[in-house]
């Protein structure tokens, strides 16, 4: 048990880290396509169309897995953030700086999305509904962060600085998800709970949730590939990253 935790403990090495992530990479990517061939065949070919909203409810196929991924990512980036400033791990902060350009876009996506299916259901692009209003928040909060860090030279401080600003805008995370219950929203409620039977076809929610398993796989993908160009740039000063410069040279 001991030594399985020691070589936990070994992965928070940024040397150690970055070799496993590059294996990783390709498993990933390749799961990304493989669940979003699926998903997009059953989502735009297979699925009914919606007996209220027709051809058009389709793109909550990218709309909703969107949305999902973009709360999801927010919290394990302050998740990470938090961490590293708890115990001033070197990795945390890079995992938190690797993960917020992929949580913007699919927080930028989630709007698009939601701008693109609102004006034929609600006849306008936007409105200043607590749902969109929130995950707009959630978009500029992401934005914050990444140029938080970019303003700050010192990586170390740069870490910290966005650590509180990721802890502090967590909040804004479950208001998103409640803010159809807790108020007068325009936009509908969950299709998809935990507590209750889905309110949807079964080959709807099957393309729903494959499309969510893409997102997640690319968000992955995406992360750990960022994740080591961080890497490098931090660790150019070690010795282990001039030896990895000379092997590729």
């Amino acid at each position: 048990m001991s030594n399985r935790i020691v070589n936990w403990f070994r992965l928070s090495s940024p040397a150690t880290f970055y070799p496993v992530a590059g294996k990783l990479i390709p498993l990933f990517v390749a799961l990304a396509v493989i669940f979003g061939a699926a998903g997009l065949w059953l989502s735009f070919f297979v699925a009914p169309t919606d007996a209220t909203q027709g051809e058009g409810y389709r793109i909550i196929f990218v709309h909703v897995p969107a949305s999902w991924m973009s709360m999801f990512i927010y919290l394990v980036m302050a998740g990470w953030a938090g961490f590293g400033l708890a115990f001033n791990t070197r990795l945390s902060g890079m995992m938190a700086q690797a993960l917020a350009p992929t949580g913007a876009l699919m927080a930028f996506l989630s709007l698009w999305t939601g701008a693109f299916w609102g004006k034929p259901m609600w006849g306008t692009w936007w409105v200043w509904d607590a749902r969109l209003t929130s995950e707009l928040i959630l978009f500029f909060l992401y934005l914050g962060f990444i140029a938080l860090q970019a303003a700050i030279d010192d990586p170390r401080r740069a870490d910290k600085a966005g650590a509180i600003l990721a802890l502090v805008g967590a909040v804004n995370v479950p208001i998103i998800y409640f803010s159809v219950k807790w108020w007068n929203t325009l936009h509908q409620g969950s299709s998809v709970s935990l507590t209750r039977a889905p309110s949807m076809a079964q080959t709807m929610l099957l393309g729903m949730l494959l499309m969510a398993l893409c997102f997640w796989m690319y968000s992955v993908a995406m992360a750990l590939k960022r994740v080591r160009t961080i890497i490098l740039e931090r660790e150019s000063h070690t010795e282990w990253v001039r030896q990895l410069a000379e092997v590729k040279a």
